[in-house]
């Protein structure tokens, strides 16, 4: 077969995979020549080699067929004059820049050095979440694809993908790994369709082995990320490479995300960061003092304070440590060793803005309104299920998120004592480990009565 035949045959191949898909495909290739019944192709990339071989290599066979029966197979090989292009090789380290990528490269977030897994404290709400993201860092097979972690800002997210990633440094170094935000794969992939590179931007995304996409509520409503982010998920799951996405909700509740992207993120393993609980939000206290006392060994604290502070500050953990480091640098300044006095003084502003402002009464309407049953058949004797539920949520809503105290809750609630408002707040505690509607009923309520 002549290149003048592959040229004939290149505007059938036009008629039949469509403008778009032949100027994509099928206009770079190439006819190198034809040997043993073998038709060799010169290609700009080997991923549209590949892609080619897969999605029209039937087709493109069954056109040169009909000019050259003697054709049995067809070959793609990279031009020679075409530079050599590394996939994706870079090293993750604190220094990696996003706005200056080597030639090549995926640009790649930089990662913060405080966030491994050694300085991540588990507790009950993150404890799932951590033991997921332990599994992926050991570079192995697992069992779950994608891995999707979500939850409210400050609730460790970021601080597992930053862990991830660093472990399979460690351990897996020869693994090309790709930890970024959504934003950033935005915005790398209208620079691709600016500078006419898609086919570079397909292949390096897609070579990856294990990629890692921060916040991808970010992509909502931006339909042509969307698309490209869905191929390159499908790309990457078939080819069996691992994929970690985080977001401050679930896959279902992102407004704007295409529903075949929802399905996609939904089919792997999907993680709720919990709000910190009190023995968490101590635990890490306890772990920052530590690091402290090497940075402040004179300073002294009095028994007690930890606890005010995991106590009084309940919604964010960035908030929590933020007010640990200001609380021993001023202690530090002024010379005074660290009283309740002194934390009560220094940190007067946050613990105003974190004080609990939610009414028992503001949970009940809330509660009711999601179950969709009147306040009155909550609070009132009826024991049915479709109201004895709802009534132990709210009750433990109460209790978790007012300083009421379980007999004054139990008041609210038709005069029942507190006895009774005990055991609803123990049997949602242990629904929401094991009914995942539950686990999810809370965590929107939640949300929305901070909102």
């Amino acid at each position: 077969m002549t290149k003048e035949q592959w040229g004939q045959l290149k505007q059938k191949l036009r008629t039949s995979v469509g403008t778009h898909n032949y100027k994509n495909w099928i206009e770079p290739l190439e006819l190198s020549g034809v040997t043993d019944g073998v038709a060799t192709f010169s290609v700009p990339t080997s991923f549209l080699g590949n892609y080619v071989s897969q999605n029209f290599g039937d087709l493109i066979l069954y056109q040169m067929n009909t000019l050259a029966p003697d054709i049995r197979r067809i070959h793609f090989q990279v031009a020679a004059n075409t530079p050599a292009r590394p996939a994706t090789a870079f090293k993750l380290t604190p220094q990696t820049s996003f706005a200056q990528p080597a030639e090549g490269q995926i640009p790649t977030a930089p990662l913060d050095d405080r966030f491994t897994f050694d300085s991540f404290v588990v507790g009950k709400p993150n404890e799932l979440a951590h033991a997921a993201a332990k599994r992926v860092a050991e570079g192995g097979p697992v069992t779950f694809n994608p891995l999707f972690l979500y939850g409210g800002v400050g609730l460790g997210k970021t601080h597992l993908m930053h862990a991830i990633a660093w472990e399979l440094q460690t351990k897996r170094p020869e693994l090309n790994v790709v930890y970024l935000s959504a934003e950033q794969f935005m915005y790398r992939f209208v620079q691709a369709l600016r500078d006419r590179r898609m086919m570079d931007f397909k292949e390096m995304f897609r070579s990856v082995d294990v990629l890692m996409v921060d916040d991808v509520q970010f992509i909502a409503g931006k339909d042509s990320t969307q698309e490209e982010f869905f191929h390159t998920f499908n790309a990457l799951v078939d080819q069996n490479k691992q994929i970690v996405i985080s977001a401050d909700r679930a896959p279902g509740e992102i407004a704007n995300l295409e529903e075949r992207i929802k399905s996609r993120l939904q089919c792997g393993l999907v993680v709720d960061l919990h709000p910190t609980d009190y023995e968490l939000r101590l635990g890490i206290l306890q772990s920052k003092v530590d690091q402290y006392r090497l940075q402040y060994p004179d300073l002294q604290m009095d028994s007690g304070v930890l606890e005010f502070l995991a106590h009084r500050i309940s919604t964010n953990v960035r908030v929590l440590e933020g007010a640990l480091t200001r609380l021993y640098a001023f202690a530090s300044l002024v010379g005074h060793q660290i009283t309740l006095e002194l934390t009560q003084d220094c940190l007067a502003d946050v613990l105003r803005a974190s004080e609990r402002k939610i009414s028992i009464e503001e949970i009940q309407r809330k509660v009711s309104e999601h179950y969709n049953i009147r306040l009155s058949d909550m609070i009132g004797p009826k024991r049915v299920r479709s109201f004895a539920r709802p009534r132990q949520v709210a009750m433990y809503l109460c209790k978790q998120m007012t300083s009421r105290s379980l007999p004054e809750i139990g008041r609210r609630f038709g005069g029942r004592d507190h006895t009774t408002v005990m055991h609803g707040v123990r049997r949602i505690e242990e629904l929401r480990t094991q009914d995942g509607q539950i686990a999810e009923d809370l965590e929107l309520l939640r949300r929305t009565l901070e909102s």
